[in-house]
């Protein structure tokens, strides 16, 4: 039976996010210490733990079917590559930063100067759509550091919290791209294992559906259903159940996550009584 081979970076914190995610889709991979492959017990999955910088070629190559990669790293190594379903962890941006005491107004301001970077391709398009030109240092590692020892003017890196340029003395002026981590697909996967791919993509859908919704119930004076209606619209509609308690009832249905406190306020407003809300662990609409 064929297998998908499946790409996850092999530590940090997308490789922790990763792992759960898979967990959480119930595929149980037996993940020795220092593996740089393992199979799951009961889906045909091979997981293959590999440098986050080192999986677009895979993908390329075909060594791999998919991966779960961060979409800055796809976008300057494998902007050719397909990502299929964004995974809601590992978010951050790419941005320029220059010196605290610099004085930026736009742009513009760096023509001329010198940017260090591990970002060159994601760096150059951006430079190149605002007709700016700019020497590029191209820098494995540690980034911030450049400004400092007189290597570069900018730099461009991934940005999480901003607490790394703040302690180099760095402020952050433009936002080259945000990025997510990405479910992505190579163009040679066989047409079986993009059956088993589509699998493990509805699966996380429903995850994920699950992760940006909660579960509320409530109860109601019938008098004030229509009103709690209109604020519930739920996936469909509110499920309505009849309550012992004479001319009430109980109302089941969905909120999004971000706007969960506004409509509780909208329901207690409104005649909301004994508002039960639960996490949900997975959509299957």
């Amino acid at each position: 039976m064929s297998k998908l081979k499946i790409a996850v970076q092999k530590s940090g914190r997308l490789h922790d996010d990763s792992m759960k995610i898979l967990k959480a889709i119930g595929i149980s991979i037996d993940n020795g210490k220092d593996q740089l492959k393992a199979s799951a017990k009961n889906f045909p999955l091979e997981v293959f733990y590999l440098r986050n910088g080192d999986i677009p070629q895979y993908l390329k190559d075909g060594v791999v079917d998919s991966a779960i990669i961060g979409e800055n790293v796809l976008i300057e190594k494998g902007s050719d590559i397909p990502s299929i379903e964004k995974l809601g962890f590992s978010s951050c941006k790419v941005s320029i930063a220059v010196p605290k005491g610099v004085s930026y107004n736009s742009i513009t301001d760096l023509e001329g100067k010198r940017i260090a970077t591990s970002y060159p391709n994601t760096v150059n398009q951006f430079l190149k759509k605002n007709n700016v030109n700019a020497n590029l240092h191209i820098i494995n590692g540690s980034v911030e550091i450049a400004p400092n020892i007189g290597l570069a003017d900018a730099i461009v890196d991934i940005v999480s919290s901003g607490s790394t340029l703040f302690k180099n003395g760095l402020k952050e002026v433009e936002v080259l791209l945000k990025s997510e981590a990405v479910l992505a697909v190579s163009p040679l996967i066989s047409s079986e294992n993009e059956q088993i791919l589509n699998k493990i993509q509805f699966r996380l859908q429903s995850v994920l559906k699950g992760r940006r919704n909660k579960y509320v119930l409530l109860n109601a004076p019938n008098e004030k259903l229509d009103a709690i209606i209109n604020i519930l619209p739920g996936m469909n509609s509110p499920t309505i159940l009849p309550l012992a308690k004479e001319g009430w009832s109980s109302l089941h249905s969905v909120i999004n996550k971000n706007e969960f406190w506004e409509v509780i306020d909208e329901l207690k407003k409104n005649g909301a009584e004994g508002i039960l809300v639960c996490p949900i662990e997975n959509m299957v609409l």
